[in-house]
């Protein structure tokens, strides 16, 4: 059997006193490499705390989070941050140009990127153009896919995406949704995608994990999930 690309295991988190309460509990999933699951339930039931456990943002009370194989407790964070990328709901962009921003990660581990390279990067999500841009000036879809591409020139195995598109306009989400579609089957990405939108899981995702109270509350391939 091949090793899932994104596994974790009895995964929870339970904030210390004076709160002592817990936020996520008994979560576990499997994902082979390319697959694309979806994370849905209301407000507060836990969606955004899995996110951040996934790549260690946050340390969880209890449970295993192994991608390819290893335990994410012994890679440096450095290196787990750039292998699981990460798109927030808001692009939250350094100040500077474009260009900066996209190459911030590579250069965090010595690698130099070309402007001609910078160029065919920006093409390739819609900014031809746009390297010397100041982020200050971009609109919102314009952000997100600056955001997006930041992510994704490190090359990461997995992907997580905090609710990418709920932020934009209906213009832009849709061009959001449609050009993270393509680099997701393009690149072969494994992908957690949070999303308040049944449609939105429906178009993207093979499987579904449905999240109520922090608990899960259904879990199987997106038709099964959807449909019940």
């Amino acid at each position: 059997m091949p090793v899932p690309m994104l596994a974790c295991s009895q995964l929870g988190r339970v904030l210390p006193p004076p709160a002592s309460r817990f936020l996520l509990a008994d979560v576990s999933l499997e994902l082979a490499r390319g697959e694309v699951i979806a994370v849905v339930g209301p407000s507060g039931s836990g969606k955004s705390t899995l996110l951040r456990l996934l790549n260690r943002l946050d340390e969880p009370t209890n449970g295993t989070v192994l991608l390819n194989g290893t335990d994410v407790r012994t890679l440096p964070p450095r290196e787990l941050r750039r292998r699981v990328g990460i798109v927030m709901q808001r692009a939250y962009l350094f100040p500077g140009t474009v260009a900066e921003n996209v190459i911030f990660g590579p250069r965090q581990h010595g690698r130099m990127i070309p402007s001609t390279e910078i160029d065919d990067l920006l093409t390739h999500v819609g900014l031809s153009g746009f390297a010397t841009r100041d982020v200050l000036t971009l609109s919102g879809g314009e952000a997100q896919r600056v955001a997006i591409m930041r992510a994704l020139v490190n090359n990461p195995e997995v992907l997580l995406l905090d609710e990418p598109t709920s932020a934009l306009d209906d213009a832009a989400r849709l061009g959001v949704q449609s050009l993270l579609e393509s680099l997701i089957r393009e690149r072969h990405l494994t992908c957690v995608w949070v999303t308040h939108s049944i449609e939105q899981a429906r178009v993207m995702a093979d499987k579904v994990l449905a999240l109520e109270s922090g608990r899960v509350s259904a879990y199987g391939s997106a038709a099964e999930v959807l449909r019940a």
